[in-house]
Order: structure tokens, then C-alpha cells, then sequence
């Protein structure tokens, strides 16, 4: 992000007092891009929270990742071929210092756009190989969303949080009709459960199949006869019609999954939190 968009952000958020009313018309003239808006939330979390100390990075590297790994279990991240391997987030990752110094993560963010099949109706414009088709059949793209969902689920194993969210965009992520007017007049209906334009499911097994558009960051602990399972479920967003998100909208769900992460770190951050020393808590 640019400085000078940083800054009138900031600004925005200053006068605003809060998420509401951060993002403007200019703003919301064009498409959201969630790394910006983590810069934002990082911003409200500093002033929200003046006692705790955050920071944000655009990635995490493998070695780290396996390094925590390693330190649930000794046989984990064992493997590395390429010393300088990263996984980089769109949203990058947004992480709080706990009462020992150690970062933990609070939000990672990531955003996923497929399907322009609203646009090109919209516009006239036809597609296929022929040029005579009203929709694209949809491409695999967003499965790439898998990897990162992985590595980062890795990487907080022994966390009891997962903030990972997703949002979604685009005539892919439909999860109800939508009837579109092409300029002659026309109109043509997507089907929101048509398996060759929906690609929600393919995204779903990133949640267990539980339901989308809903705070997900407390791992669930599912009983099985005589052991107990974690999950870590990422949180996945979708407007649902194919509109494009609004930065504001992104920024509350964001801040949302960012201090449910705070609330279960809370033991962590205790003598923070109650702006007491550490000395003072010793005695």
C-alpha cells in the first residue's frame, strides 16, 4: 500500500473513532484489497489496545514454520527443500506480543476473486471458444487458497485459535440465484448450485463443511471414543451474490476474528491486558 493511502486511512479511522465509517466514497469506488484494510485493523488494534504491542509481516517462512512444529513434536517439520520458502497471505499476518515476548498470531487474511461471469453480461460481451457463450465454465484458481490454509494451520498447531479468513468474490462464490440484464435487454440466470460455475465446495473442506460467513477463529475439539480431535477451521466470507467487497464490511469481520484471537490468548496476555508488571504480579 502506498504511504499516502496509509496515512488517509488512518485519518479516516482517527475521525471515525472506529470501524464504521473508516472506508469513504472514494474508498468504496473501487475494489476492496485486503492488504490494506489489515493495515487498518492493525491500527484500530494499537489505539484499541495501547497496552499490548502488534505488528504485522507479509510472510512466514517454511524453516519457521517447521520450527514450530518441531516444538509440539520432534518428528514434525522435518522436511525442507528450499531454505528461503515462504508462504505470503494476501493480507499478510497480523500478530500481538504476549507477556513472555513471544508473537502469536492474531488474523491472517487472504481474498479470492473468480468468476467475471456478471461483468461480461453485464457488458455484452460473450464468451467460450466461439464467442457465443453467456458464462465461463469456472477455473481451479482459488485451490491455491489450500496451501497457505495449510502452512499457517501448521504453523499455529499448538494454538487453540485459528484466525485465518477468507473472503470470497466473483460469480464462482454464488450461494443463491442471481438474474443479470445484458445491455439489449436480455436476462440470463446464473445458478447458484451449477456445478459448472459454483466453487464453494471446493473452499469447504478449509471449514470441516461448517457453515460460511461465520467467526470460525475457536478451533472446535470434536470427542472420538477415547481421544479428542482439533480442528482448525478457517472462516470463510462470500457475499454470495458476485458484488465486490466493500472495505469496511472487510475490516469488521477482520477485527472481528482479530479480537476472538485476543480473547483466547487472554491468559497469555494477562499482565498486559491488566496493565500490571511483572514484578507486581510476582509478589
Amino acid at each position: 500500500m502506498k504511504k499516502s493511502q496509509s496515512r488517509r486511512l488512518t485519518r479516516q479511522h482517527k475521525k471515525a473513532k472506529g470501524v464504521v465509517g473508516i472506508f469513504g466514497v472514494e474508498a468504496k469506488s473501487h475494489d476492496a484489497e485486503v492488504s490494506k484494510v489489515s493495515l487498518v485493523v492493525l491500527d484500530i488494534l494499537t489505539r484499541k489496545y495501547p497496552s499490548l504491542k502488534f505488528r504485522h509481516r507479509k510472510s512466514i517462512g517454511k524453516k519457521e514454520i517447521n520450527e514450530a512444529m518441531r516444538k509440539v513434536d520432534k518428528e514434525l517439520g522435518q522436511t525442507l527443500f528450499l531454505a528461503d520458502a515462504s508462504i505470503k497471505p494476501d493480507g499478510g499476518i497480523v500478530e500481538v506480543a504476549d507477556d513472555n515476548g513471544a508473537w502469536r498470531v492474531v488474523l491472517v487474511s487472504e481474498a479470492k476473486h473468480q468468476g467475471k461471469d456478471i461483468e461480461n453480461i453485464q457488458a455484452g460481451k460473450l464468451v467460450g471458444k466461439k464467442n457465443n457463450q453467456d458464462l465461463m465454465a469456472a477455473g481451479n484458481a482459488i485451490e491455491r487458497a489450500h496451501k497457505n490454509i495449510s502452512e499457517i494451520a501448521n504453523f499455529m498447531l499448538a494454538e487453540s485459535h485459528f484466525p485465518y479468513v477468507l473472503f470470497l468474490e466473483g460469480s464462482n462464490f454464488l450461494t443463491h440465484d442471481v438474474v443479470v440484464t445484458r445491455p439489449d435487454g436480455r436476462k440470463v440466470t446464473l445458478t447458484y448450485n451449477s456445478g459448472e460455475l459454483n466453487r464453494l465446495d471446493r473452499l469447504t473442506a478449509a471449514n470441516y463443511g461448517m457453515p460460511i460467513n461465520v467467526n470460525l477463529c475457536k478451533n472446535k475439539f470434536v470427542k472420538r471414543e477415547d481421544s479428542c480431535l482439533m480442528l482448525q477451521a478457517a472462516s470463510i466470507y462470500t457475499q454470495g451474490d458476485g458484488r465486490h467487497w466493500q472495505e469496511d464490511d472487510m475490516a469488521k469481520v477482520m477485527l472481528d476474528i482479530s479480537e476472538t484471537s485476543l480473547q483466547m490468548l487472554g491468559r497469555d496476555l494477562f499482565r498486559q491486558l491488566a496493565g500490571v508488571r511483572e514484578s507486581e504480579v510476582a509478589r
